[in-house]
């Protein structure tokens, strides 16, 4: 006999949420499971509805376009609650010494810089209402280094080490920061990649798959509600038991 899950119920219904790169796959997943929990959600993406007023393009790797959605947040709703960045692109899979450099960049300004700008724009605010909850969207690539994507790898393993450090600075605030470390998530991320590259991914899983977005979007959920309170600078791992530390 087949049980049906059973999710946790959570109650978002007066908090305000900013989801980078919410359009879709796992930043999809994130909104809609915060909007289920009555979240307000904003959307910060590239590419966005102009007919949903939550929703404002934003590159993240922009400075002055984070700090005007960040106001615009704060005009519209007066606070911000949970901001989850969940923005990036993997890129090319090539080897280091084949990479184009501007395409390096590029990763790193928005994967790394954007999760920077964004914290560096929000803090302040969840600062004076003396609580938040702000969850990075790593990778296991930023734990293990993944051959072939150099700057994705290092992109996240800046990304961890943000979310460690943030983490400790703001742990008398009421603001908690911690990041997610995903395996290989079944997105159209993975289109980016040769079907080589994501297979050996897959190979390397105990459970011999690729992680769901809703996955990653309970585990968000979680980290962002009352039931989460002891819990800062730390990187929970989401990946079929592929994880070693």
């Amino acid at each position: 006999m087949t049980r049906s899950p059973r999710t946790a119920v959570y109650d978002f219904s007066d908090r305000v949420a900013v989801v980078t790169g919410a359009n879709a796959g796992i930043g999809a997943a994130i909104r809609t499971r915060l909007q289920q929990a009555g979240a307000t959600v904003c959307n910060w993406d590239l590419a966005v509805d102009p007919s949903d007023p939550e929703a404002t393009q934003v590159d993240v790797s922009d400075r002055s376009a984070v700090e005007r959605a960040a106001q615009a947040v704060q005009d519209r709703h007066g606070r911000l609650d949970f901001v989850v960045n969940n923005a990036g692109f993997s890129g090319s899979t090539v080897s280091l010494e084949a990479f184009d450099p501007t395409e390096w960049a590029r990763i790193i300004s928005v994967n790394l810089l954007g999760v920077f700008h964004v914290c560096h724009t929000v803090v302040p605010l969840m600062r004076r209402a003396e609580s938040g909850r702000i969850v990075n969207i790593a990778s296991l690539a930023g734990k293990e280094g993944t051959p072939n994507s150099s700057a994705y790898s290092a992109s996240k393993a800046g990304v961890i080490a943000l979310t460690k450090s943030l983490g400790k600075e703001l742990a008398e605030t009421g603001i908690l920061v911690n990041a997610i470390a995903p395996a290989a998530v079944r997105t159209s991320l993975l289109d980016q990649m040769t079907p080589q590259h994501v297979q050996t991914m897959i190979d390397k899983s105990p459970m011999k798959r690729l992680g769901e977005p809703q996955e990653v979007a309970e585990l968000v959920a979680w980290l962002c509600s009352d039931s989460c309170t002891f819990s800062t600078g730390a990187v929970f791992d989401l990946s079929g038991g592929r994880a070693t530390y």
